[in-house]
């Protein structure tokens, strides 16, 4: 397993190091409930410039990390192949709570992920 974990991390890196190579764009973003597990990736398709997400497909798991899941990236990879993304764009780290605001809670803060109360998603540091 560790060797196929690796071949897909490395494909998907790999897409993400090339840059801008044209239109369409996936976009890939972990959540977790702090900083050092992911426990929910999202990949974007973007069709054109100045274009919304198209099509959207997450995966969650409550057990693993899903940045070093291999089933999951291989799916990554067969849904950015799918639409024929050209460019991918991926957080360079997990970027906030993996619950939605409206959806799995009502208010500024998720109860749940504590750790993002007062963090910016981006840099996890405290507010001010």
């Amino acid at each position: 397993m560790g060797i196929l974990m690796d071949r897909f991390q490395k494909r998907i890196s790999k897409k993400a190091r090339r840059g801008f190579r044209g239109w369409p764009v996936a976009t890939i973003a972990f959540y977790g409930p702090d900083l050092s597990r992911a426990s929910k990736v999202t990949v974007g398709i973007v069709r054109a410039e100045g274009e919304e997400v198209e099509e959207m497909r997450e995966w969650c798991s409550d057990a693993t990390d899903v940045r070093y899941d291999a089933l999951v990236s291989q799916e990554i990879i067969e849904f950015i192949d799918h639409y024929d993304a050209r460019s991918v764009v991926m957080a360079g780290g997990i970027i906030g709570c993996p619950h939605q605001e409206g959806i799995d809670y009502e208010g500024d803060w998720c109860p749940v992920c504590t750790f993002w109360k007062g963090r910016d998603r981006f840099t996890g540091k405290l507010l001010s």
